[in-house]
C-alpha cells in the first residue's frame, strides 16, 4: 500500500461492543469488533487513551489514521464529544470527531439529514436543527428511562406484572416469564431482582426476550408493554421534529427493535399517527459505516 494513501479510521463505540473500521482508498484495511469494557466516556483523557491503544491494535504495523471519526456510547453532550476530541491530540496528529454513537445512523443509511433512533439495550434518538445544532433525546438509562429498549421493556414489564398481582388477578404468561427470567418464586421478588443488578442495563436487558415469548404465547399484559414502548419511541422522533430537527427521514438500529418485529411494528403504527411525514428506514449496514463517512468528511 502507498504510503501515500489516507487512512481514514472509523469507530462505533457501542454499548457493548465497539467496531473499528479503517479504509484506504476503496480497501478495508482494518475491520475489528472488541467489547467496549473500559470504555469510559465521561473521563476524556481516559476515553482518549482507551481510542489509542484500540487503534493501535487494530491498524497493521506502520499504519497511522489520517482521520479519525468516533461515535461514542454515552457521549451524550457537545461539551462532553469536545472534550475527548481535545485529548485525542495527545495521541493523533489527524483531525478527529466524536459525536454520539447514534449519530452516525443517518450517515450510514446514505443520507445527509434525518433522525437517528436506536432501541438495543437503552433508546436515544438524535437529529440536528437547521442551523446544524446537534439535538438529543431519551438515553437516560434503564433506572429512569430507555423507553422502548430491552432494559425499559423489562422494567415496564415488572411494574404492570405487580399492578396485576396487587389487583388479585393470577398470574399470567408475562408473570410466570419474568419469574423464569429472574429466577424467583414469585411476584413480589422481583423488585429485590431488579435492585439488586450491578448493572441495571444490561441485566434487565437480557430479560426482554421474555416479554416478547410472553406476547407470543398470547399475554395481553406483554402487548400492551411492546406497544407502549412503540409509542415512546415514536414520542422521542416526534420531540425531535418539535424542536426543530429535520424528521422525515428516521433511520433506526438496535438489537431489540430490529430483531423483533411487534416492537417495530408498534414503532412504526405510532409513529404514522404522531409524525405522518416521518419514513423510518431500517439501517442494513454496520453503524460503523457511518463513522467512515465522517472521517472522509473531516480528512
Amino acid at each position: 500500500m502507498p504510503d501515500s494513501l489516507p487512512v481514514l479510521v472509523g469507530i462505533d463505540v457501542g454499548g457493548t461492543k465497539t467496531h473499528l473500521r479503517a479504509v484506504a482508498g476503496d480497501t478495508t484495511v482494518a475491520d475489528h469488533v472488541r467489547p467496549s469494557s473500559g470504555w469510559r466516556p465521561h473521563h476524556p483523557v481516559a476515553a482518549a487513551g482507551w481510542l489509542a491503544r484500540l487503534v493501535a491494535g487494530a491498524l497493521p504495523a506502520g499504519l497511522r489514521p489520517s482521520a479519525l471519526a468516533v461515535g461514542g456510547h454515552a457521549c451524550e453532550t457537545p461539551r462532553q464529544c469536545a472534550q475527548i476530541r481535545t485529548a485525542l491530540r495527545l495521541h493523533f496528529d489527524a483531525p478527529a470527531l466524536v459525536v454520539g454513537d447514534a449519530e452516525l445512523l443517518v450517515p450510514a443509511a446514505g443520507l445527509d439529514r434525518g433522525v437517528g433512533l436506536v432501541a438495543g439495550t437503552g433508546s436515544v434518538a438524535v437529529g440536528r436543527q437547521a442551523d446544524g445544532t446537534p439535538v438529543q433525546v431519551g438515553g437516560w438509562g434503564a433506572v429512569l428511562g430507555d423507553e422502548g429498549g430491552a432494559a425499559g421493556l423489562v422494567r415496564e414489564a415488572v411494574r404492570v406484572c405487580w399492578a396485576a398481582h396487587d389487583r388479585g388477578e393470577p398470574p399470567e404468561a408475562l408473570t410466570s416469564a419474568l419469574l423464569s427470567a429472574f429466577d424467583v418464586p414469585e411476584v413480589p421478588a422481583l423488585g429485590a431482582a431488579l435492585e439488586s443488578a450491578a448493572d441495571p442495563s444490561a441485566a434487565w436487558g437480557r430479560a426482554a426476550p421474555a416479554v416478547f415469548a410472553a406476547a407470543e404465547a398470547g399475554s395481553a399484559l406483554a402487548r400492551e408493554v411492546i406497544a407502549t414502548g412503540g409509542r415512546s419511541l415514536a414520542a422521542l422522533v416526534t420531540l425531535l421534529a418539535r424542536r426543530g430537527a429535520a424528521a422525515s427521514d428516521v433511520v433506526v438500529a438496535g438489537s431489540t427493535v430490529l430483531a423483533q418485529p411487534p416492537l417495530y411494528d408498534a414503532f412504526t403504527a405510532a409513529l404514522a399517527e404522531s409524525l405522518p411525514s416521518a419514513r423510518p428506514r431500517p439501517l442494513r449496514v454496520p453503524p460503523v459505516a457511518g463513522a467512515v463517512v465522517l472521517a472522509r468528511a473531516a480528512s
